[in-house]
């Protein structure tokens, strides 16, 4: 008995001593943080942020890999089936997290296929149109669309992304009709109202307070629950006529399933220690992103409470994936 009793405590020892040292080598080479949107956009943005900071806490390159479209399917899947030794991660937002799996028949599963590190951070949108458009508030904007049902354009970074869905739960509360122009990112649509190529845009604070102030689009509301600190004369959209509507997005980092735990707790630390760093809150105070840095844990929870939300929506609204998605 007390032989056996050894035996146990030495493989006890053992196996700590093997995850203390796995956690103390990693990374001995460069890291890859898949991004499954094009460059520019707010998940590239932030993206590129932490693996800056990243970088410099593991000693190694944290390599930025774009992998855009199929709204955001494309790079998740990548990751999804690469080998489970931390040096492919992914960062991704809510609609590649919680609303694909509704409107795509996906090669990976977004529980079981991923070890979740932290969810970033949750920022509501900015609900903003070209300067021509004749409108000035949100109730102009729905008489406008009323008017002229079908004519507005509204851009998004995909069907499913966060200004598909805020667009889609707007006009369904709304009684309005507006025309949905999906592309690989935020990014580009974001581009596109700026020249006149569409008229409406549903999209994250991150990157779009800026052109914001910059008077290059004119912002109407903000979509959270909340007002925007950074955009405080703004009214959320429920306050300017659309009693109940509320949308936010939100990043979150994983690494495929399989990742040892060792790693994926080197990572939690270091990303929540980054996340805490003066610089990097401004950084996100400035745009009304809020760092949230949970535990894996708290993420897979959340995930899987976010799963059935968007579910009963994506049902309500009648959201279907792009021909060919």
């Amino acid at each position: 008995m007390t032989q056996t009793l050894v035996r146990a405590a030495v493989a006890c020892f053992a196996a700590a001593f093997s995850f203390g040292a796995m956690s103390q080598s990693y990374p001995v080479k460069p890291v890859r943080l898949v991004v499954p949107f094009v460059p520019g956009g707010p998940t590239d943005i932030q993206g590129r942020m932490l693996g800056e900071k990243l970088s410099q806490r593991l000693g190694q390159q944290v390599i930025i890999d774009n992998r855009g479209g199929a709204g955001g399917n494309i790079g998740m899947e990548l990751v999804a089936k690469s080998p489970p030794d931390g040096y492919t991660l992914v960062i991704a937002t809510v609609g590649t997290w919680a609303v694909n799996p509704y409107l795509y028949k996906l090669p990976y599963d977004v529980v079981k296929d991923f070890a979740p590190v932290t969810q970033v951070s949750t920022s509501p949108g900015v609900l903003i149109v070209h300067p021509s458009v004749p409108v000035n508030s949100v109730k102009e904007l729905i008489a406008l669309a009323k008017k002229r049902p079908g004519d507005l354009n509204y851009g998004s970074s995909g069907v499913g992304g966060f200004g598909h869905i805020s667009g889609e739960l707007f006009t369904l509360m709304t009684g309005t009709r507006m025309t949905h122009i999906p592309y690989k990112s935020s990014a580009p649509a974001l581009t596109d109202l700026i020249g006149g190529q569409i008229q409406v845009l549903f999209n994250n604070a991150i990157s779009t307070v800026p052109f914001v102030k910059a008077g290059k689009v004119r912002a109407l509301a903000t979509t959270g629950a909340k007002r925007l600190s950074v955009l405080s004369d703004l009214p959320t959209v429920a306050e300017a006529g659309v009693k109940g509507y509320e949308n936010s997005s939100w990043s979150a980092v994983a690494a495929p399933a399989g990742t040892p735990q060792p790693i994926i707790a080197r990572l939690y630390k270091e990303l929540t220690e980054i996340l805490a760093l003066p610089d990097i809150q401004q950084r996100h105070s400035d745009v009304g992103a809020q760092i949230i840095a949970s535990t894996p844990a708290e993420f897979q929870a959340y995930l899987k409470s976010e799963l059935a939300k968007f579910g009963k929506l994506v049902k309500a609204a009648g959201i279907k994936a792009a021909a060919g998605g």
